[in-house]
C-alpha cells in the first residue's frame, strides 16, 4: 500500500501581524510560497524521493529574493554575503551542510553533495567553495545577491554594534530562513534549510540552520523538522533533535511535541520562532511562537494551503 506523501515548507518566521503587508506584497510571497510547494509535490507525486523533494523546493525559495536565502541572503557587516544550508536523509541519517559560504548560487546543492560526495557533514566558507568549484555547481557575482532593500538594512547598521534578525526590521522588509520537509511514497523522510544568517552579523556567525539536531533534523523512525528563528536560542534548546526525543522516547504526537518545545521551552530562553515538521504517517505540524510565519503545505489527501498570518 502506498503511503501518504506530503510535503511542507517555510520561508521564515517573525512579526509579521496582520495588515502588515500591502495586498501586493501579501500576493507576491503566497505566490512564491506556492511554485515551490508545487515544485516539491510534483516530483513525490512522480515518485521522486522526499531528499529530492525537499533540495527543489528550497532552491526555489532560493532563487527568489523575497527570501532570506541564497539569492535573497542579507548582507553582513562587511558588505558580503554568507550563506548556510542543510539536508539531512531520513531513510539512513545521512546528512550534508555548508555554513559562511559566498557567491553559491544555491547553498543546499552544495549541502547535497557534502552529503552524497564527501565523508564529511558539515564544511565551511573557502573550503566549502572550494568543494564546490570541483564539483562544478553554479556560482554568482556579488550583482546576483544585491537587492536594494537588502542594501538599505545593511546601512542602518554597518556602523554599528547592532546586528538584527529579519523579523526585527521594519514590516516592509520582513523575510527568513527558508526550509522544507518531505515523506516520499516509500515512507522515506528528509529535511532541507538555508539561510543567509543576520543582517550585520560579524565574525563569521553561524546560526541553527546548518547544525544537525538543531535546525535541520531528519530520522524515519520519527520526523522531519525545519526550523526558522533566533538561531542562538534554538542551538541552546538543540530544538529539531528535540521535538524528535519527545516523540520517540515520551510518544508524544508530533503537534505535541512541536508545542511542548516552541510555546513552552523556547519562549523561556528568549527563543522567537517555528518550525515545520512531518512525522512518518504523514501528519504535518506548522509550529510558531512568533507573529507569523510564511509557510505552506500539499498532501496526497487534497489539502494545500499556504500562510503568512497566526
Amino acid at each position: 500500500m502506498e503511503t501518504n506523501f506530503a510535503i511542507a515548507i517555510h520561508g521564515g518566521a517573525g512579526t509579521i501581524p496582520k495588515g502588515s503587508l500591502d495586498q501586493k506584497a501579501e500576493q507576491a510571497y503566497t505566490d512564491a510560497l506556492q511554485e515551490a510547494l508545487n515544485i516539491g509535490y510534483d516530483l513525490l507525486e512522480k515518485n521522486y524521493s522526499a531528499v529530492e523533494a525537499v533540495e527543489a523546493a528550497v532552491k526555489a525559495l532560493e532563487d527568489c529574493p523575497l527570501f532570506n536565502a541564497g539569492r535573497g541572503a542579507v548582507f553582513t557587516n562587511t558588505g558580503t554575503h554568507e550563506m548556510d544550508a542543510c539536508i539531512m536523509d531520513g531513510s539512513n541519517l545521512a546528512a550534508g551542510a555548508v555554513c559562511g559560504v559566498s557567491g553559491i548560487k544555491n547553498p543546499i546543492e552544495l549541502a547535497k553533495a557534502v552529503m552524497l560526495k564527501s565523508e564529511h557533514v558539515l564544511l565551511s566558507g573557502k573550503g566549502a567553495e572550494d568543494f564546490a568549484k570541483l564539483l562544478q555547481l553554479p556560482f554568482e557575482n556579488d550583482d546576483y545577491f544585491y537587492s536594494a532593500f537588502r542594501f538599505e538594512q545593511w546601512q542602518e547598521l554597518k556602523n554599528s554594534d547592532v546586528f538584527l534578525l529579519d523579523h526585527s526590521l521594519p514590516i516592509a522588509q520582513k523575510s527568513g530562513t527558508v526550509g522544507a520537509v518531505a515523506i516520499d511514497k516509500n515512507g522515506n523522510l528528509a529535511a532541507a534549510t538555508s539561510t543567509g544568517g543576520m543582517t550585520n552579523k560579524k565574525f563569521g556567525r553561524i546560526g541553527d540552520s546548518p547544525i544537525i539536531g538543531a535546525g535541520t533534523y531528519a530520522n524515519n523512525n520519527v520526523v522531519a523538522i525545519s526550523c526558522t528563528g533566533h538561531g542562538e536560542p534554538f542551538m541552546k534548546a538543540v530544538v529539531a533533535h528535540d521535538v524528535a526525543c519527545l516523540m520517540q522516547y515520551k510518544q508524544m504526537s508530533l503537534q505535541a511535541a512541536c508545542n511542548e518545545v516552541i510555546m513552552n521551552k523556547l519562549p523561556k530562553i528568549n527563543g522567537e520562532g517555528g518550525l515545520i515538521g512531518i512525522d512518518n504517517f504523514g501528519n504535518i505540524a506548522l509550529c510558531f511562537n512568533s507573529e507569523g510565519m510564511y509557510r505552506g503545505l500539499k498532501n496526497n489527501q487534497g489539502q494545500n494551503e499556504v500562510a503568512i498570518y497566526r
